[in-house]
């Protein structure tokens, strides 16, 4: 088969570096994977990379952000939804998980090495995820003002509790184990649930 012809010349340039960075991150880490790694990875050259990318923190920023993008557009549509405020949390609530499970090597990577960011870069990361969080943590107080939910605890100790076990499954979570991502999400998002009975 010639140059240029196989499957993967054929997927877009931007998405061969993605892929070929999230391989090498994840095997290698970021500080010990090169710009020269990557592109050689990719079947590309150094000007296709500075093209699309202009660093390889806007690699990392990208692996990143294309998770948190995700999630968003998700929990802004579970949280607009027509439904009780109890089932608008637990469906983001699991949410969450299952995307995070899904795009676990992406996630690894961004939390192991966003100290790499640029100051710049890590401030917008940090706005983006603050955003997140504070639709998330607005359900819960809906809930509280409401009586759906306690007020016992805080609604922002309530999200640092449910997202402290979400940025943790990277550390213990195997695709191979004992429970599939749904399982996982269910538990965890039962779990959030008991803790706001009132």
């Amino acid at each position: 088969m010639a140059a240029g012809t196989t499957d993967h010349s054929r997927r877009p340039v931007p998405r061969r570096l993605l892929a070929a960075a999230t391989r090498l991150f994840a095997e290698r880490g970021y500080d010990r994977t090169s710009v020269q790694d990557i592109v050689e990875a990719a079947g590309v050259t150094k000007g296709a990379l500075y093209h699309y990318f202009g660093s390889k923190d806007d690699l990392l920023h990208e692996i990143y952000g294309r998770v948190l993008r995700l999630q968003q557009e998700r929990l802004d549509a579970l949280a607009g939804a027509d439904a009780p405020v109890e089932q608008r949390l637990r469906d983001a609530a699991a949410d969450v998980v299952v995307t995070t499970v899904e795009n676990l090597d992406d996630t690894t990577i961004f939390f192991r090495s966003m100290h790499h960011l640029s100051p710049e870069k890590l401030r917008q990361v940090r706005a983006e995820r603050r955003r997140y969080h504070e639709r998330f943590r607005a359900l819960v107080e809906e809930g509280q003002r409401t009586g759906v939910f306690s007020t016992a605890t805080p609604a922002d100790l309530v999200v640092d509790y449910h997202f402290g076990s979400v940025h943790h499954l990277g550390n213990w979570y195997r695709p191979d184990g004992e429970f599939g991502p749904r399982q996982v999400a269910d538990h965890l998002a039962d779990l959030l649930m008991r803790s706001l009975r009132p």
